[in-house]
């Protein structure tokens, strides 16, 4: 009796495609999840884990994210230079109005794999706090999201 085999993606084998998410009313953390999901390629039916199967994912109006609770004035960003006493600290409130774009680059890079891989699926997100993408060229297919 012959088994079946098991099927391998090769990384020339596989085209990414791009996707355009509207974050517009979109919960960052749920939003977030969807998004890491797509460029991991976990939604697609040939995922292979060392291989880069994801797409590309452009988000348009970062701006207009919700967050629950009471995370606008609790949750805390912070960065460091690496020079003693520069620890900056910033509320998500702040965040939101300043750099938008890194509040969701941020929150996905969380939930990307901690190494060359998750690197490189991070380098295929682009976040636009505003409408519009300079990416009209590679002709991205629009998601709904729920």
């Amino acid at each position: 009796m012959k088994r079946p085999k098991t099927y391998t993606a090769k990384p020339q084998e596989i085209k990414p495609s791009w996707r355009v998410v509207d974050a517009t009313g979109q919960i960052l953390g749920r939003l977030s999840s969807q998004i890491a999901k797509t460029l991991q390629g976990k939604d697609k039916a040939v995922y292979t884990p060392h291989v880069l199967t994801g797409d590309y994912v452009i988000v348009i109006n970062a701006s207009k994210i919700r967050v629950t609770g009471r995370k606008l004035t609790q949750k805390i960003y912070y960065r460091h230079s690496g020079y003693t006493g520069n620890l900056k600290s910033m509320l998500l409130r702040d965040q939101l109005e300043n750099h938008p774009d890194r509040v969701i680059k941020l929150a996905v890079k969380g939930m990307l794999p901690t190494t060359t891989r998750g690197r490189e699926m991070l380098r295929r997100l682009k976040v636009y706090a505003g409408e519009s993408h300079p990416h009209e060229a590679q002709v991205p297919r629009t998601t709904v999201e729920r």
